[in-house]
């Protein structure tokens, strides 16, 4: 069996060769989980468990795979030095998992310190509606290869709203336009129905809204779909390859 061990860094950039000058292709947050396909001097190979993705991450001691008991629900989230607010040491992004060592009054304990308990949800928590949050990203920065609150992009935003739900989803908009399988027409276009264009992907928060973690704009921003699917056409000469319902 082989063996799985867990990111203990708050986000980890992988990247596309062994080298930090070489191309950040995703993250992984803290708590998500790999394994080592090879060591290649001072960088190791890994497949992440949760999307089968793969990539270079700098060799450190990482843990064996912890069984985590819950997961961030909000954008991001303080760890404290002790179970009160006075002494901040970090954050940690939505979607990362943690395992609870001890509990205070409204406090968690973690290996990386103290965190609000209202901050997290249990691990096997499910939202009925998946995106109901995902506005907490407006206005975060467009980031190649970002999954967190320090920069995200187009495919990231969607994966880790089906991540935080517990649900498989592929990492790049290539990969996620074949994964998702029913097809909608634009004049059906509902809350949630995924917009495909080649190489980009976007969320409709309603029949006219979507959301989409934007390249040119260097952002995630909320924009009028009839309006982005020709922006997008006039600008890159791009047109929708698809809408996906899930």
């Amino acid at each position: 069996m082989t063996k799985q061990f867990t990111n203990n860094f708050v986000i980890i950039n992988l990247h596309k060769k062994p080298s930090i000058k070489s191309e950040v292709v995703t993250q992984m947050l803290y708590g998500n989980s790999f394994s080592i396909l090879k060591k290649s001097g001072k960088w190791l190979k890994i497949k992440i468990k949760e999307d089968g993705y793969k990539g270079y991450i700098k060799n450190n001691n990482f843990p064996k795979l912890l069984k985590s008991t819950h997961k961030v629900s909000i954008l991001k989230s303080n760890v404290y030095k002790f179970p009160n607010k006075k002494m901040k040491i970090n954050k940690i992004p939505f979607g990362s998992k943690i395992k609870v060592l001890d509990s205070k009054k409204m406090f968690f304990k973690f290996s990386k310190g103290w965190i609000s308990k209202k901050d997290v949800k249990p691990i096997y928590y499910k939202e009925k509606n998946i995106f109901r949050k995902i506005s907490i990203f407006k206005n975060i920065k467009y980031k190649w290869g970002g999954k967190s609150y320090k920069g995200i992009d187009c495919s990231g935003l969607i994966q880790v709203f089906f991540n935080f739900n517990n649900k498989f989803c592929p990492r790049d908009a290539k990969d996620q336009v074949k994964f998702f399988k029913k097809n909608i027409k634009l004049e059906d276009i509902r809350r949630n129905d995924i917009i495909f264009w080649k190489g980009h992907v976007a969320l409709a928060l309603s029949d006219k809204k979507l959301i989409h973690a934007y390249g040119p704009l260097k952002k995630t921003v909320i924009m009028d779909i009839n309006k982005t699917i020709h922006k997008i056409k006039k600008t890159a000469n791009l047109n929708v390859i698809g809408i996906k319902r899930i």
